[in-house]
């Protein structure tokens, strides 16, 4: 080959590398900049749709099968958020357990979870958060702070509220009979301190708990034993509106509910509700307990998209009287939205 050849030969070599070289730049700086392209089995249009698994503790709850409903609501404002079937646990730890493996299992995105109790269910959050799934704490907490963002209530303060609402109805002091909510459960520990903090030095006396894990029939069955001993009751608190309620079906059917007040958490704007129930008179107070399922759908919208959340999400409360039970369940009701 002649020099002049060679020279001819390294021009165009030079100049198709160069070539090859510009076009790969290019075509890294259109992928750095390209929309994300959905993934198998998600949206359309190559536009990503993120998953996202809620494991629930307890559907037979009202409060929780109402946060259900809100939740599904809130999570179709996000086109992109896609939420699974929620997974019921039945009050089981163990099941709960292995419904959250199995939604760590799909990789959903983000991960929702109502625990049954705290301790059980801690290796399950820290297992997926060793996956990289963000996980969303509703309500009740567990032992680890793994979690992306904890949204719920201050028991302790709610608690101390429906004390206080004790004291007010029992000035001159009296007995109180207590259906506590599972007793492992941080809002029920916290419920029951802050209650007994705010009776004491009032005169009041606790002279019944006892756990009924937060359902209607077993405060029922326990507070139609209470009232077949004869003890005199002025006060029942609930721990939630339904063991409240189901004090007042007793005490109804004992026909002694005239002469006890009834006190409850939760205050869920719909027919069987505690704000209906001051409302007609059957309760003497309760006290809102938001679902967090609002804030929940936003959490895990921005979690998705990168954005900072906070660690943990305190939601208010107000106390609901005769006197405000009407405006305050025409604010909370979802009934026309729910379907």
């Amino acid at each position: 080959m002649s020099a002049v050849s060679a020279v001819s030969l390294s021009r165009r070599t030079c100049v198709a590398i160069a070539g090859v070289v510009a076009t790969v730049a290019a075509l890294t700086s259109c992928a750095a900049h390209a929309p994300k392209t959905a993934a198998a089995g998600s949206g359309s249009g190559g536009k990503k749709t993120f998953v996202v698994g809620y494991s629930q503790s307890n559907n037979a709850e009202p409060y929780r099968a109402q946060l259900n409903a809100q939740l599904q609501y809130f999570v179709k404002k996000y086109p992109d958020l896609k939420l699974l079937p929620i997974t019921d646990a039945h009050q089981d730890s163990a099941t709960q357990v292995s419904q959250v493996q199995n939604f760590i299992q799909q990789k959903v995105d983000v991960l929702i979870l109502s625990p049954n109790e705290p301790a059980p269910l801690t290796a399950a959050v820290q297992q997926a958060c060793s996956a990289h799934i963000p996980v969303i704490v509703l309500d009740r907490t567990v032992n680890t702070d793994c979690y992306t963002s904890f949204i719920g209530g201050d028991n302790y303060k709610i608690g101390k509220m429906a004390g206080e609402a004790a004291v007010q109805a029992l000035p001159h002091g009296g007995n109180v009979a207590e259906l506590q909510g599972t007793l492992s459960d941080q809002p029920q520990i916290d419920r029951d301190k802050g209650f007994r903090d705010a009776i004491a030095g009032h005169h009041i006396t606790i002279v019944y708990h006892q756990e009924a894990k937060w359902l209607k029939a077993n405060a029922t069955t326990i507070m139609q034993r209470w009232l077949d001993q004869n003890k005199k009751i002025d006060l029942v608190y609930g721990e939630n509106d339904d063991m409240a309620l189901g004090a007042v079906l007793a005490a109804r059917g004992a026909g002694k509910a005239d002469g006890i007040k009834f006190v409850g958490i939760d205050g869920l704007a719909i027919p069987t509700g505690g704000i209906r129930a001051v409302q007609l008179g059957q309760m003497y107070t309760t006290f809102i307990y938001p679902t967090g399922a609002q804030q929940a759908a936003d959490t895990a919208e921005a979690i998705v998209h990168g954005k900072t959340v906070g660690k943990k999400q305190t939601l208010q409360t107000t106390q609901i009287t005769k006197d405000n039970a009407s405006d305050i369940y025409k604010q909370y009701d979802m009934s026309a939205k729910l379907g």
